[in-house]
């Protein structure tokens, strides 16, 4: 056999030896960590679930040993310090979260105004504002102070355990100072502005509130919503609330989103949500996505070719796809309301419906190059102790704690996230992963101002080994379920 060069032989030997050190098998110990060669990740899912803060639904003891910032007692408007007290994550009533509610219970960062804030009592129940759980442990009715309250810890497990295995952020803030509707389009597109849709043309029109329910089950926000759906608008240049909050419109806006930038990029995504017109389904209200069948207000569907491709309208589909390996780069998932930890409208399921999603990753293919993003759209008017900043000379932003985890093989093991986040936060991160610019040019909406959870990952430590995350109901009870997915009622 005719000899290499010795100059040849050397380099092969180098290369040799380098490809082996990187395996571990050199003569040295194995635990070198290499980054991997792209850290960007592949895949990134948002989940978005309903209406809680940091202190009424993680009241862990694990979490609160490590720093978290999660308080075991408020104060009222009358000044007295208020032990919060457990109740069941399927409690009978539910709280206002309006603008006006946000007003009520911030009072003006002093936080103190909680126990004003309006509570709603399910149909048929006994005792409200009482909780079935207050009832079963002999707990006195009627509750003087039904925002202090915290969910009771073995209901909602699931979400301990990630929390405490990967990071958790006890400083996320929803971006608006209001409900469910203008949440998910700030989980889009980082902005609740009416755009080129607004009234007269004034881009400083928010939409502030949810829309009234309608007559049909399945249609009542959007750009497909019945005509008399019209909405409260906030004018955020206007910084009096008791001015505010005089105009309205349908509910149909027009402005840039993070999905026209994913489309540009050829980047996949879809938008997993239970019924087409629900209030949390985000894209329903952005003209251009939803492609209107006529021109609104007049539409009864949505056609365009994103709604139609990639608009998911059965919220468990998010589990086949990852078993078939369908997972799209970026995948928003929204829950029923009988999954979603909605006052009243929950069942309770929330804490296994975002396990079976998590477990479904972690157990595929899909968990070396995907992070998971867990937050909630609002406060649902529950107490929190932690005041916002709000944002100079916006009159709507920003609004109340809402919990957040994040999970990845390269999330900060057992980390508590200091760092201020916000939806504009989960932009910014799907941004920064993908190359993508900001989606306003001018630098308006939330993801310009935000950062972009790089405080959350460590891409030098060794990929975390997932472990499936116990739950009472596994992925087959809700990809056999034949209930009806329930939209909330939610008016207020």
């Amino acid at each position: 056999m005719r000899s290499l060069p010795p100059f040849t032989a050397a380099l092969l030997l180098l290369l040799v030896l380098s490809l082996l050190s990187l395996t571990g098998c050199a003569g040295g110990t194995g635990s070198t960590i290499v980054p991997p060669p792209d850290p960007q990740f592949k895949h990134i899912v948002v989940i978005f679930q309903e209406n809680r803060t940091p202190d009424n639904l993680f009241h862990d003891s694990v979490l609160i040993g490590r720093g978290a910032d999660l308080a075991s007692q408020g104060t009222n408007s009358q000044g007295q310090t208020i032990t919060l007290q457990p109740t069941s994550l399927t409690q009978n009533y539910d709280l206002s979260h309006k603008h006006s509610a946000f007003v009520t219970q911030y009072d003006g960062g002093k936080m103190d105004g909680a126990d004003l804030v309006t509570h709603y009592c399910a149909p048929g129940s006994q005792n409200c504002p009482c909780s079935q759980y207050a009832t079963q442990h002999g707990i006195s009715c009627p509750l003087p102070n039904p925002a202090f309250y915290y969910v009771d810890p073995a209901e909602v497990q699931p979400y301990f355990t990630m929390a405490e295995t990967y990071v958790f952020g006890d400083n996320m803030f929803q971006n608006n100072q209001g409900p469910s509707f203008p949440a998910h389009q700030y989980l889009i597109s980082g902005t609740s502005t009416m755009g080129t849709n607004a009234p007269g043309g004034d881009t400083n029109l928010f939409i502030g509130e949810n829309p009234p329910k309608g007559l049909a089950d399945d249609i009542t926000a959007g750009c497909a919503a019945e005509p008399t759906a019209l909405v409260l608008l906030i004018d955020t240049g206007n910084p009096d609330p008791t001015t505010n909050e005089t105009q309205s419109a349908y509910p149909c806006a027009e402005h840039a989103t993070l999905i026209d930038l994913l489309d540009t990029h050829s980047i996949s995504w879809k938008y997993y949500t239970p019924t087409p017109g629900s209030i949390w389904t985000g894209p329903n209200a952005i003209q251009h996505l939803c492609g209107p069948n006529v021109a609104p207000p007049n539409a009864t569907a949505c056609t365009s070719a994103d709604w139609t491709n990639n608009v998911i309208k059965n919220s468990p589909q998010i589990l086949t796809d990852i078993s078939s390996g369908n997972l799209a780069a970026v995948s928003w998932v929204i829950p029923s309301g009988q999954a979603s930890d909605h006052s009243v409208a929950t069942d309770g399921s929330g804490p296994s419906w975002v396990a079976s999603v998590v477990n479904a990753i972690g157990n595929s293919q899909y968990w070396a190059d995907t992070a998971i993003i867990v937050t909630w759209d609002d406060w649902g008017g529950w107490y929190d102790h932690v005041s916002p900043a709000l944002v100079l000379n916006n009159s709507y932003e920003q609004g109340f704690r809402v919990p957040l985890i994040v999970i990845s093989p390269y999330a900060r093991p057992g980390y508590i996230s200091k760092v201020h986040h916000d939806f504009g936060s989960i932009l910014k991160f799907i941004e920064t992963n993908f190359g993508l610019p900001s989606i306003d040019p001018s630098g308006t909406y939330a993801d310009s101002r935000a950062d972009d959870l790089s405080d959350c990952f460590d891409f030098t430590q060794t990929p975390l080994v997932f472990h499936s995350i116990a739950a009472p109901l596994k992925a087959e009870y809700f990809l056999k379920s034949k209930q009806k997915p329930l939209d909330p009622d939610d008016d207020d």
